[in-house]
């Protein structure tokens, strides 16, 4: 049951062209709506980085909620599209690292729909109430930091960034793509770079043993293993000693 008395958080980015156009829509025609949001203008829905998202979050946001044009109205013509991909690319990682992807929400709104405005800022409030505070614990704290680490990798920017290209138009060769296994294909890599990122994490506190990595992480030996070697091959970790017979990593250079 949501918690009336409680006032959640709320991040909103807003497309400077329809969107926050509406925002002033409700405000000029005295449409009241949540006074929890707090608003954030952007040029367009597409330009919204995964990274201000997860900072919101680590910073103390309870939910971030961005609102673009409707498609077919945007003053860049493919931005709200880029937008939807990158959302839902990023409520999979909020997923993966152990936070309810519901606290991010993407959404439409024209510049002549001010009541639409208010009644999904509305929804979105009434749904972060229900979820609660975001409390982030030392856990989930360490897993959104990597998520954050994830979504600063050039290669996961890069597939999220282009895959409603790559699907519309192709890869380089001029081969059309399954979007579904396409996006399979984005969410592995994404899963992959987050494991590393957690295990840099982890790794932060001092040299660990693979069976110290494992047991932290609850993942098998042999799956720390094969993304310790990547790191190394990457150089961003480092043989850091010997413990009971068995190797310790370290993070490069510390």
């Amino acid at each position: 049951m949501a918690n009336k008395s409680w006032k959640p958080s709320i991040i909103g980015f807003m497309c400077n062209w329809c969107s926050y156009a509406g925002a002033d829509l409700a405000g000029t025609s005295r449409i009241q709506y949540s006074p929890e949001i707090r608003i954030i203008r952007v040029l367009c829905s597409g330009r919204v980085d995964p990274k201000w998202i997860i900072k919101a979050f680590l910073k103390g946001a309870d939910g971030v909620i961005v609102l673009g044009c409707h498609f077919g109205d945007c003053h860049y013509i493919t931005g709200n599209y880029q937008a939807e991909k990158k959302i839902k690319a990023t409520q999979e990682i909020l997923e993966m690292a152990g936070l309810e992807k519901e606290r991010l929400y993407l959404d439409w709104v024209s510049a002549a729909e001010g009541m639409r405005f208010a009644k999904l800022v509305d929804q979105f409030t009434d749904k972060i109430r229900k979820l609660g505070p975001l409390k982030l614990d030392d856990e989930k704290r360490k897993k959104l930091t990597a998520a954050l680490l994830t979504v600063s990798n050039d290669k996961v920017r890069w597939v999220v960034g282009r895959e409603f290209s790559i699907i519309k138009d192709g890869n380089a060769f001029g081969e059309k793509l399954v979007p579904y296994e396409f996006h399979e294909q984005i969410k592995s890599i994404i899963k992959d770079n987050l494991k590393k990122s957690l295990i840099m994490a982890v790794l932060k506190s001092g040299p660990k043993t693979v069976r110290e990595i494992a047991s932290d992480l609850r993942e098998p030996e042999s799956e720390i293993l094969k993304q310790l070697v990547d790191l190394m091959r990457l150089d961003k970790v480092e043989m850091g000693g010997v413990k009971d017979r068995n190797p310790l990593f370290a993070l490069k250079g510390e």
